[in-house]
């Protein structure tokens, strides 16, 4: 004989009936069961899509924004960097405001390519700048000799034209993640280390390093080794470029603003327009 249930115990039937196969999709997706499928957790609100990042974008979230830098006696030669975030730049605009020179983001990680490297790196050839590309590492996602060799590959290499800068490795914040791209300091040298040693084997030139002393002090343990080979670009975007991390007794290029008045992050080379041209040169 069929029994008869009430409408609520039906409901309740019925919601147990979910409860339980909601509970079994569950463990079927938990690892190590068979014909289990995982679905990557959804990155937090506001982080950034991968292959976004940029140099100084940690910058004022970490160190601050402070004023414009005052004159200087020392003569400086202006210079912006790019990435894919400007799209087409309008290089004929730069130039005529006084920009010499200037860097394109090529690469992110073993991920992804600057789609608008030839436009950006080629027109600023074109309109007479000097130029180079640069890297923004990614230390967890694999070594430093495979980025380096996937740099190069993208469009990182030099050649002795006259116009062309020695690659830049961008070591800062990670925009995706734990700041330190969950290494140790001593793992994060070693991972620094490993892709300026395949850069100079590739191209012959040591790699240009850009950061900010807070995030090299926190992540290097403010490592002092990579000062007598490897030009610093220190980001600080203040009057003044304040401390440098150990091992430098200079920068050769300030990021001194994100704000460029037309385009892209703005940067004074440590000295005239021929000593841009000395680095490029070697």
């Amino acid at each position: 004989m069929p029994v008869h249930r009430s409408g609520t115990t039906g409901r309740s039937f019925v919601a147990a009936a979910g409860a339980l196969l909601a509970s079994l999709a569950l463990l079927l997706t938990l690892p190590g069961a068979a014909g289990a499928t995982t679905t990557p957790a959804d990155p937090p609100a506001g982080t950034p899509v991968r292959g976004s990042a940029h140099m100084g974008m940690g910058v004022i979230e970490h160190d601050g924004q402070g004023g414009l830098p005052r004159g200087d006696r020392v003569v400086q030669t202006e210079g912006v960097d790019v990435s894919g975030h400007q799209g087409n730049v309008d290089w004929a605009a730069l130039w005529n405001s006084g920009v010499k020179w200037a860097y394109v983001k090529a690469t992110e990680g073993n991920y992804y390519k600057n789609p608008y490297f030839a436009q950006q790196y080629n027109g600023s050839y074109n309109i007479g700048m000097i130029r180079g590309a640069y890297h923004f590492g990614t230390p967890n996602d694999s070594s430093g000799a495979n980025q380096a060799n996937y740099f190069v590959d993208g469009g990182g290499g030099w050649s002795r034209d006259g116009k062309t800068l020695p690659g830049v490795l961008d070591i800062e914040w990670n925009p995706y993640g734990a700041q330190c791209y969950g290494k140790t300091q001593a793992q994060m040298v070693d991972w620094i280390r490993d892709f300026l040693n395949t850069y100079k084997a590739r191209t012959g030139r040591d790699a240009v390093i850009y950061t900010a002393t807070s995030w090299w002090k926190d992540c290097t343990g403010n490592y002092a080794g990579f000062g007598a080979t490897n030009p610093l670009w220190i980001a600080r975007y203040n009057t003044t470029v304040g401390e440098l991390p150990a091992g430098w007794g200079f920068q050769t290029i300030w990021q001194y603003t994100s704000t460029g008045p037309i385009v892209g992050d703005h940067n004074r080379f440590n000295g005239a327009l021929d000593r841009v041209q000395a680095l490029a040169n070697g």
